[in-house]
């Protein structure tokens, strides 16, 4: 029995004859039908009921075809480990990434640019948008990897996270402005017209249930899908940015004052996400580790 067999009799079932068996393994149907026959002998059973217009497994054969398939996917199994340790991946990664991310906390591009020198077999795809549409895709599998912001809810049961950075939530105000305090308190902003990420993001998110938390709706002014155009425009005097923490020196860069928010404080959490329901392809599982030492070490 060999193993080429075993796809030659799975993939005659699966097409119900050997006519189009044939075509899809690209043999010949006196071939395919050779090979099957010799099958047959060697198992000293038939595993085929040849009608006249369709072919169907015998009692034997539905028997064995679980058998097969599952030899034959274990082989798959092999075939893509082996890839995996010998750096001969193929196939697609796609990515996702929080607006932003891409370009300011991290270097995504000098990741995925290493990643593509060390695997040029593997198409990359990335793309930026809100977690909660991102989140949406990696349910529809229309993603393999996201990079999202974590907004406290509930996620769906076949996802998995790693958190790469956790910052705290501070407002940002214009540099002149008249500022009594070094820090704000979260029910002071209420009485704010406040510059925030857009819905969708995992900073709005967590931004808003902590306010519904307790207990009032914030007035949100404008919105913005990157931090640096909230900083832009709350130097400006249009309002006052929630955003991810800065330092001093980038804050006076942008014009800005930072108050951290507290009572209570509230902290962002940025996390490499993926369905932990199925095995990862092996070029998605490479990538993502590539990604973790990448996120947490800022380079």
């Amino acid at each position: 029995m060999e193993l080429r067999q075993l796809r030659y009799f799975v993939t005659v079932v699966d097409e119900g004859g050997f006519t189009r068996a044939a075509q899809r393994l690209h043999l010949s149907q006196p071939g395919l039908s050779a090979q099957l026959k010799q099958l047959e002998r060697e198992l000293g059973q038939r595993l085929l009921d040849r009608g006249a217009r369709t072919v169907t497994p015998t009692e034997v054969g539905r028997a064995v075809l679980d058998h097969a398939r599952a030899a034959l996917a274990a082989v798959d199994r092999i075939d893509q480990t082996v890839q995996e340790f010998s750096g001969l991946l193929r196939g697609q990664v796609r990515l996702g990434a929080v607006s932003g991310a891409a370009a300011d906390e991290f270097d995504i591009a000098g990741v995925l640019a290493g990643f593509h020198d060390d695997h040029p077999g593997v198409a990359i795809s990335l793309t930026e948008d809100t977690s909660e549409r991102m989140l949406a895709a990696l349910d529809r599998d229309d993603l393999d990897l996201a990079l999202v912001g974590l907004t406290g809810a509930q996620l769906g049961p076949g996802i998995a996270t790693d958190v790469v950075l956790e910052t705290p939530l501070v407002a940002a105000v214009a540099a002149e402005s008249d500022e009594p305090a070094d820090t704000i308190t979260l029910r002071a902003l209420t009485e704010r017209r406040l510059i925030c990420l857009p819905r969708g993001t995992g900073l709005r998110g967590i931004f808003e249930r902590s306010c519904a938390a307790a207990g009032f709706v914030p007035e949100i002014a404008f919105e913005a899908a990157a931090p640096p155009l909230l900083l832009e425009l709350a130097a400006r005097g249009l309002g006052t940015a929630v955003v991810p923490a800065l330092g001093a020196e980038e804050a006076a860069g942008f014009g800005v004052r930072v108050l951290p928010i507290v009572e209570p404080a509230i902290r962002g959490r940025l996390a490499l996400a993926w369905r932990g329901d199925r095995p990862l392809t092996p070029a998605a599982k490479v990538l993502l580790g590539q990604l973790r030492i990448a996120l947490r070490t800022g380079t």
